[in-house]
């Protein structure tokens, strides 16, 4: 994730939140469904159209029943009552006969509210309803604390007769708009608040609806609201039928497995290019490159259509020239965009910024297993000058000082200080604390291109360019010797995680390592040990993997890269101990990933503090973590591909299960609508004893060939 991140972690969004999204646009509210303008709000572009916006009955706040998102992340529904409401005459309503239920969601760059009185009294009350709003326009760098020399003007306020427009015009020359409207003329309306007072008579019920836009429509109405959410339904559910199904027993881990499911598919925009999964909420709903790449590979053997659009929106916004200011050089692939008024005026380098070191070979990575995955080698040759780009870049530009590693060193001050996905500024150091110099060789950095390199090789091979592939399978076979030889560290039989400008390792025991196992880069013996290490108390503490062994200098359980968790940092690991036939270890650490889930409302949020598990208390969790989190949420499904030691060969229609494992909680788990080659077949895993086997349910189709070694 970019150390746009760390760099601005001073300020917090109150705990509890609850986020909806639909393409570009997001919300974060609290548990009341009120915003109250510190890290949430209702966010478009990177802007934020609603900084403040509550909801009070009688001049108090309601009184909290209940509130939730639903299954699907499309709902946001809050259920509150009243307090004691007084009467003209000196008379008053009683506390809680006026139940409110408060219904929200996204639809095509609008937020729809609906408002939902039922009275359960016995005689007519009046039920005095206002709301405030505001809208700051802040960009999202300056939600998340950066501040700014100077601002746009924000414009009086223009009010209609049951709508008020909040504009703001910005520095680089755009009016952005924010309109509340509701659906019947307030009995007063300002710039600030509109009021009601609406009357219910005994045991009734009436509804107010209200929406939130950058431009004026029809006036809100429940025919408009309910259409609305039944076009938001159906495109939520065809995001989360993509690609095949799990199904496992109902309970705990099906209902996990389900929620990772729909929080990939809310984070996922179908852009023009294809859908592509926004890193997270709230600070990074935008396209990240690292994190479009793990996910779309973490999802591969189910989706293969996300790791298409990843693909092919990575290769349209490839850098084409040489920027300082961007870290941009021709062939690098994206890392981050931003929509905002910050990028666009060049006050943070985010627009199209190319400051990620490892997204480049990460890129040929995804190509070379997608079309293993799927034999679309057609996408391959649309895509093959970017892919040779990247390549060229790797070899050459990647490699600033000749040494053979691909390494980095930011070229203004204004870009990140580290550059591999650890990018906040002290998480790459030395054995006693300094500071690495740059530039810098990290260790899973060489792994990726590795498997580049000979994702590259396999490529080539089959568009019958065989002397190029010859050379790059020899690239692959040097670097990994080099790898071997300047990286590993006899004394503690681990690797560096980096090496430094001047060639000397970092001797600190990290989990990079274990994304170098990803690779399969280390000889088997390394394997070993390293694995022995990662699944050691230094680094395993009972949720996962730390990201920093404990006792090394820099280690805090409660960092953001030294010693906290991060699942997808933990699933990656285990996929690469999977590699090397350490299947009961890779269901240990779902079963911890799955444990932790459990007391984040089933959900894994992007990072959690590195203390040790205690029995009957739950993990710490870190405040400023994104939640939902696009790899965090797809971590699920590498961890589970893990166990069962399934990979799909799509040119010769093979499907291979090696020695499939399954985590303790779950004894029978199904796969339904895996496509192989263009047929589907369902398989299910089932543990008889100490055994798990793989059966086919139904006929498998004449095309698809599987293998099982059990």
């Amino acid at each position: 994730m970019t150390n746009s991140t760390a760099a601005c972690h001073d300020r917090t969004p109150p705990i509890g939140l609850f986020a909806l999204k639909y393409n570009d646009e997001f919300l974060v509210a609290d548990a009341m469904g009120d915003i109250a303008g510190d890290g949430d709000g209702l966010f478009l572009n990177d802007t934020r159209l609603l900084s403040r916006f509550s909801l009070d009955i009688g001049g108090t706040t309601p009184s909290l029943l209940s509130s939730g998102v639903s299954q699907d992340n499309v709902f946001f529904h809050a259920n509150v009552t009243n307090r004691p409401l007084p009467q003209l005459g000196g008379s008053v309503t009683p506390e809680g006969v006026i139940h409110i239920e408060r219904a929200r969601f996204l639809w095509e760059g609008r937020m729809y509210e609906s408002l939902t009185l039922t009275h359960y009294g016995a005689r007519r009350v009046p039920a005095p309803v206002s709301f405030r709003f505001a809208a700051d326009f802040a960009d999202i760098f300056e939600v998340r604390g950066h501040v700014r020399s100077s601002r746009g003007r924000l414009l009086a306020p223009s009010v209609d007769e049951n709508a008020v427009t909040l504009a703001y015009e910005g520095l680089d020359g755009l009016l952005r708009k924010s309109i509340v409207a509701f659906s019947q003329k307030p009995d007063a309306l300002s710039g600030d608040a509109a009021s009601f007072t609406l009357a219910l008579g005994e045991r009734s019920q009436l509804s107010l609806y209200l929406e939130v836009g950058t431009e004026r429509e029809a006036n809100p109405a429940r025919a408009r609201f309910r259409s609305a959410a039944a076009c938001a339904r159906m495109a939520m559910r065809r995001k989360r039928t993509r690609g095949a199904v799990t199904k496992c027993s109902r309970g705990p881990f099906q209902t996990w497995l389900e929620k990772s499911r729909a929080d990939l598919a809310l984070l996922t925009t179908d852009m023009r290019t294809g859908p592509y999964p926004f890193a997270g909420i709230p600070w990074f709903s935008t396209p990240f490159g690292r994190d479009g790449i793990v996910t779309a590979l973490q999802l591969l053997w189910l989706d293969p259509s996300l790791a298409r659009g990843v693909l092919q929106f990575l290769a349209a916004s490839q850098s084409h020239t040489t920027s300082a200011f961007d870290d941009a050089a021709p062939g690098k692939i994206l890392h981050e965009t931003r929509a905002g008024e910050m990028a666009a005026l060049g006050e943070v380098p985010f627009r199209h910024y190319y400051g990620g070191v490892d997204t480049t070979p990460l890129f040929v990575v995804l190509a070379g297993a997608y079309a293993r995955r799927t034999g679309d080698m057609a996408l391959i040759d649309r895509l093959w000058s970017s892919l040779e780009a990247a390549m060229r870049w790797v070899v050459g530009a990647g490699d600033s000082n000749g040494d053979g590693f691909v390494d980095y060193a930011r070229a203004t001050r204004t870009g990140l200080v580290n550059q591999g996905w650890k990018d906040s500024a002290d998480s790459i150091f030395h054995a006693d604390g300094s500071m690495a110099e740059p530039p810098i060789a990290l260790v899973e950095v060489q792994g990726y291109a590795y498997a580049a390199l000979r994702a590259m090789a396999w490529l080539t091979d089959h568009r019958d360019e065989h002397a190029q592939a010859h050379e790059w399978r020899w690239r692959a076979k040097q670097l990994r010797a080099a790898v071997e030889k300047r990286f590993w560290l006899p004394d503690l039989k681990f690797y560096a995680i980096a090496l430094d400008g001047s060639g000397k390792p970092c001797k600190v025991r990290a989990s990079n390592a274990g994304h170098l196992l990803y690779t399969k880069l280390p000889s088997a013996q390394r394997a070993t040990w390293v694995v022995e290490q990662l699944l050691s108390s230094a680094f395993n503490n009972g949720w996962g993997l730390r990201t920093l062994a404990q006792g090394q200098t820099r280690f805090n359980p409660m960092s953001y890269h030294n010693g906290s968790v991060w699942p997808h940092d933990t699933a990656l690991c285990a996929a690469g101990m999977a590699e090397y036939g350490y299947r009961v270890a890779a269901g240990q650490l779902l079963s911890e990933l799955f444990g932790a889930a459990t007391y984040f409302g089933t959900r894994l949020p992007e990072l959690y503090c590195g203390f040790r598990r205690k029995t009957g208390e739950p993990p710490v969790g870190y405040p400023v973590a994104c939640l939902p989190q696009a790899w965090s949420s797809g971590a699920t499904f590498m961890l589970l591909q893990a166990c069962l030691g399934l990979s799909i060969d799509g040119s010769n229609g093979l499907l291979r299960i090696d020695r499939p494992e399954l985590p303790a909680e779950v004894d029978r788990l199904v796969l339904n609508k895996l496509e192989v080659d263009g047929a589907c077949v369902d398989i299910a895993f089932e543990r008889t004893g100490s055994r798990v086997t793989a059966t086919p349910l139904g006929p498998v189709p004449s095309s698809v060939e599987i293998l099982v070694r059990a």
